[in-house]
């Protein structure tokens, strides 16, 4: 028994060992990457079925680099690369919106049509809701956007206190809206991730503070993300309200129709000016059509959902009054989609660089070649640049060694890593000098193992 135990305990320790406790089993290898229809099969970059839906860049290409596989029209599949960057995004959205007083929360998708018919939307938003009833004969949709919820939910909790103003309620969930005509992948589909925020003040003026504060946000995360956008003026919509603006990556692709003025930042869609108009009414500038690929929209929505459901606030001599409300959305799979359509070349995806899903991708020499020699150096290496610890995930090994480095440097490029680092000739030489390619510039740079760590170590991450 005593043996029997021995044993036992031999192989917990050496399979803790195995999956936690060395390095070589912590290593993310390409090679057991879920990929279907992988690059390195030569698969076809055509889109998998014939449509006479018109495509985009963003779509073929994360189509052929194994980042989506459709499930119906509307409908896809994440994989995994895709996965990991939404994650980072999605904790990037989560920290702009934390940074302003956000709190996450997360509604139910299945959104009562009471509540709907109550606020006038059942019918006015129609054919687009996905609708369904249960067993007792109850309706429902699957939500698209969740102001009846929230504003019931403040609502059945008796009203907010002057003590939590302003509410700044946030989810990031998976939206549903049934689409005419689905196009482009990710960047219009019947099913999408969205963030939605839903703020509550006691008055105009201070939902006005807070529409600006959320709005300085998103031009913040914009920002940090390295997109050129435009804020426009934008029409209310089934949504509602007072006020509201879009935001847009500029692409020709676009659906959005944009008038820019060249001498000041003023934008709108052409839904709230004149289509004749031509000179900018801020400062009369020239105004120039574009298209964009609208990636978030703000609304102050007054009363119009709180007056409904009675959601109200409490000043500091407990006078009720209803609650000024705003909604704010990012789309989280548009966004991440417009990105690649803008940033990519036809051949290349190149992904904004804190969201892109792996950092460093490390080619070592292929199996037989002269360079074999440096195979358990570029190893090592890897090794070294996973322990710094904001590094630990961000690199991957392309243990694929049957395939020459150049075919490998390739597809590294295709995926859009943003860096790339090679174990070559020049990593036999004493001391072993390693091959870096900066995928944004193209720059080439060759470093020691020293350098190389150096230059990690500089690497932003989320």
């Amino acid at each position: 028994m005593v043996r029997l135990l021995r044993i036992s305990l031999s192989h917990l320790v050496a399979s803790r060992a195995h999956h936690n406790g060395s390095a070589k089993g912590r290593r993310q290898l390409l090679s057991r990457v879920y990929q279907p229809g992988s690059l390195w099969q030569e698969q076809s970059s055509e889109l998998p079925h014939k449509t006479n839906e018109p495509s985009s860049k963003s779509q073929r290409l994360m189509f052929k680099a194994g980042l989506i596989r459709p499930s119906s029209p509307g409908c896809f599949h994440y994989l995994p690369y895709t996965v990991r960057s939404m994650e980072k995004l999605i904790r990037l959205v989560d920290k702009a919106m934390q940074e302003i007083g956000g709190q996450k929360i997360n509604m139910t998708t299945l959104c009562s049509a009471e509540l709907w018919r109550q606020s006038g939307r059942w019918d006015l938003v129609g054919k687009e809701l996905l609708c369904l009833k249960d067993r007792h004969d109850q309706e429902y949709c699957l939500g698209p956007t969740h102001e009846e919820s929230v504003s019931h939910l403040v609502a059945t909790e008796g009203g907010i206190s002057y003590k939590r103003l302003p509410l700044l309620l946030y989810q990031t969930t998976r939206k549903f809206r049934d689409e005419k005509r689905p196009c482009f992948g990710l960047l219009r589909g019947r099913e999408f991730y969205m963030k939605d925020m839903y703020t509550f003040d006691i008055t105009e003026e201070a939902a006005y503070q807070t529409y600006n504060n959320v709005c300085e946000a998103y031009c913040k995360l914009f920002g940090a993300l390295g997109l050129k956008y435009v804020k426009v003026q934008a029409d209310t919509g089934n949504i509602g309200g007072k006020l509201s603006h879009e935001f847009h990556l500029l692409a020709n692709i676009g659906e959005d129709k944009l008038l820019v003025c060249g001498s000041c930042d003023f934008a709108g869609n052409v839904e709230v000016l004149e289509a004749s108009e031509k000179a900018c009414p801020m400062c009369k500038g020239e105004l120039v059509e574009s298209k964009g690929i609208e990636i978030a929209h703000t609304f102050y929505l007054g009363t119009k959902y709180s007056h409904v459901f009675n959601a109200i606030c409490y000043d500091s001599q407990n006078k009720p009054s209803v609650a000024e409300m705003g909604c704010y959305g990012i789309g989280i799979t548009r966004l991440l989609a417009a990105s690649i359509e803008v940033l990519s070349t036809e051949d290349d995806i190149h992904w904004p660089g804190l969201i892109a899903p792996y950092q460093i991708c490390l080619i070592p020499p292929k199996k037989g070649s002269k360079e074999k020699a440096v195979i358990s150096s570029a190893e090592e290496l890897y090794d070294d640049i996973c322990a710094v610890p904001h590094m630990r995930d961000e690199a991957i090994l392309d243990d694929r060694d049957h395939l020459t480095i150049g075919k490998r440097i390739k597809e590294a490029h295709m995926m859009g890593y943003p860096y790339i680092i090679v174990a070559g000739k020049k990593a036999l030489e004493s001391p072993p000098q390693f091959e870096v390619h900066c995928h944004r510039t193209g720059n080439i740079q060759f470093l020691s193992k020293e350098g190389v760590l150096d230059f990690t170590q500089k690497i932003q991450v989320i």
